[in-house]
């Protein structure tokens, strides 16, 4: 079984001690030479200046590829594009676009008056820039804004459509999730790369509140094993043993990419890559 390569997801700081634990985290993680990492934007587009700031310190000063995430939310179009074209100066050639989550409070996604309606919008006119390889977002459970069975995969497929170029999806607990999303995907005539997102479970009381806001379907089982391991205190033990099952089911059934959601928290991300087979191939390049 051959290895798939492997990509993290980060986020901007939004403190000293955020600072040092993003860093920590691309210390740990940049030796098992990614293909990719992206950061993201907070809800609401409220970390933009700092995801700007990160993207370009971990592209020019740690050397990896940076894909940066990009979002619709209280922005025009005039100043979304001037975000990507801000990124291309800095040599950014990858973009995750997305529509984005409204700030805390604000209930359903509203457009800016002169922004994008939403992701289809926003990948078109990137691709019209010719400048980016654009990653989106894909969801093998149900987005909850959707409203029909095949929604999701027909929206993909809009978005391969306007020029996306491969689709990251939201994280799942099993192997099938994912490899009937992709059969549906396939059947529909989408051909771009889908990477399964995979959150190892850093808390669980936290995953499973997100998994319920975001529509992730939690297996009946996942709940009772977790409230037994943290009585036993065995939750991380739990989590990557979880987590490399399913990475390993993956890879059995054809996947070659893995993009892991870090939370900024490496420990889990680190021992799950080792468990599959993963070594530090390389020293942290760091360039003064």
């Amino acid at each position: 079984m051959s290895l798939p390569r492997l990509s993290f997801e980060f986020f901007p700081p939004s403190s000293l001690d955020g600072s040092f634990r993003l860093w920590d985290t691309v210390n740990e993680l940049a030796p098992l030479s990614p293909e990719f990492v992206s950061v993201t934007y907070g809800a609401g587009g409220t970390t933009r200046e700092l995801t700007h700031d990160a993207v370009k310190t971990i592209g020019g000063h740690y050397g990896l590829n940076v894909a940066a995430h990009l979002t619709c939310v209280n922005a025009s179009r005039e100043e979304t594009l001037s975000i990507a074209e801000s990124y291309a100066k800095a040599g950014v050639s990858e973009l995750v676009a997305l529509r984005g989550d409204p700030p805390k409070g604000e209930g359903a996604f509203e457009p800016h008056p002169d922004g994008f309606r939403n992701s289809i919008e926003l990948i078109s006119a990137l691709a019209e820039l010719n400048k980016f390889h654009i990653r989106v977002g894909a969801y093998p459970d149900a987005h909850p804004e959707a409203n029909e069975a095949d929604a999701d995969v027909d929206w993909l497929k809009c978005k391969i459509d306007a020029g996306a170029n491969s689709a990251i999806t939201q994280f799942f607990f099993e192997a099938e999730t994912f490899f009937r999303f992709r059969d549906s995907c396939a059947a529909a005539g989408i051909d771009a790369p889908i990477i399964p997102g995979i959150l190892p479970i850093e808390n669980w009381k936290g995953t499973n509140a997100f998994a319920k806001r975001c529509g992730a379907h939690v297996p009946s089982w996942l709940p009772d094993m977790f409230d037994k391991a943290i009585r036993d205190d065995r939750h991380d033990l739990l989590a990557i043993s979880l987590c490399t099952e399913l990475c390993s089911d993956l890879i059995e059934g054809g996947v070659e990419d893995l993009h892991f959601y870090t939370l900024n928290k490496p420990h889990l991300t680190k021992e799950v890559a080792h468990a599959l087979g993963f070594m530090p191939e390389v020293q942290l390049r760091h360039v003064a």
